[in-house]
């Protein structure tokens, strides 16, 4: 299955060591009320005061407070209409990723973090409760840390795969280390997804990496990367596919690779694994798996039900799926907006 990666891969256009945490300041009278909401609007955040957050790609930003839909662009201080991850920090600030750069949104107007990037700051790991971990598009080779003060890049130790992948692809048009997915697991250890190169996990003091090829290759060819990682109620994670769930050794015998164990699986009757694009665990501890092309999987217990997806008899590309504080189950899609759904099925959200 050919994977579309969802904007293009574009440079990251911020500064360099500089001491100051923001810039490109927009005062609080900007965005506008509209009805026009954009079907390409991809991933969606829930914030502490229940307003939610649509990004997109191309229309901008839209934030929803269950009565009026407010969009905004790089008139209002954005730094790219290409959202690719939201978070909010413990004091209430939403932050918006991009290939752009990083726009920080207090409740009155955005700002830009400013990136320290230098040959000292990449080798600069850290690990504490409060830190933000952004990708800002997928050329680099690591991620960004920011501590509330900076925004620091920061790069992967290369494992022995990196040797092997570029003696097979000396000039390649992608980065493999580019970052697809990111995960805080139930210890506070972070995980990275990469396009080619596996899982790394981050414990706070050491770099480990997780790598099997039907994790990040499809049986038919396709470079599918490791786009979801969850830990779910067992203590088992799971990784891209459903064919195992892994369990993660306490000690390692080895410094740079990770020590586990594996178990099968069940599996549809007409398919040998379910590739997802993103997934969740229900407050009921079952998965939910976002496929690109064939709806929703929800595996519970040893049950796994279909869930397909239309939309004027046309099948939906789907983003991600993503569990509010109410506990509703919503999905994003490439092509047809979002879908919530109702206790049987998924069905078009309209504002």
């Amino acid at each position: 299955m050919p994977i579309i990666l969802p904007f293009l891969l574009v440079s990251c256009k911020g500064a360099s060591s500089s001491n100051d945490s923001t810039s490109s300041t927009k005062e609080s009278t900007f965005g506008q009320i509209t009805s026009d909401f954009d079907y390409k609007a991809m991933l969606i955040f829930q914030d502490k005061q229940e307003n939610y957050w649509f990004g997109g790609n191309e229309k901008g930003l839209y934030k929803y407070d269950g009565e009026k839909l407010m969009r905004f662009t790089k008139e209002d201080g954005l730094c790219s209409h290409a959202i690719i991850g939201i978070q909010e920090d413990h004091l209430g600030n939403v932050y918006f990723d991009t290939p752009e750069g990083v726009s920080k949104f207090d409740g009155h107007r955005f700002t830009t973090l400013t990136v320290i990037e230098n040959d000292s700051s990449k080798h600069q790991w850290k690990l504490t409760s409060t830190d933000l971990w952004f990708r800002m598009g997928w050329s680099k080779k690591g991620p960004y840390r920011y501590d509330g003060k900076h925004l620091y890049y920061l790069e992967f130790p290369p494992p022995k795969l990196a040797e092997t992948f570029y003696a097979k692809h000396p000039t390649p048009s992608y980065s493999p280390y580019g970052i697809y997915s990111m995960y805080k697991d139930r210890n506070g250890h972070l995980w990275f997804g990469t396009s080619s190169l596996g899982l790394c996990r981050f414990d706070g003091s050491t770099l480990q990496w997780l790598y099997e090829e039907h994790l990040s290759l499809t049986p038919e060819g396709g470079e599918f990367g490791i786009r979801a990682i969850i830990e779910d109620q067992e203590g088992y994670f799971w990784f891209s596919n459903n064919r195992y769930r892994y369990k993660i050794s306490p000690t390692t015998s080895n410094r740079t690779t990770l020590d586990y164990q594996r178990e099968n699986e069940i599996l549809p009757n007409d398919k040998a694994t379910i590739y997802y694009m993103s997934i969740v665990e229900d407050n009921n501890g079952a998965l939910w798996m976002a496929t690109y092309d064939d709806g929703v999987w929800c595996k519970q217990h040893d049950q796994l039900t279909h869930y397909p997806i239309k939309r004027s008899k046309k099948t939906p590309l789907i983003f991600s799926i993503y569990q509010d504080k109410q506990g509703k189950l919503w999905l994003t899609t490439h092509d047809s907006g979002i879908y919530c759904y109702n206790g049987k099925q998924f069905e078009p959200f309209h504002f």
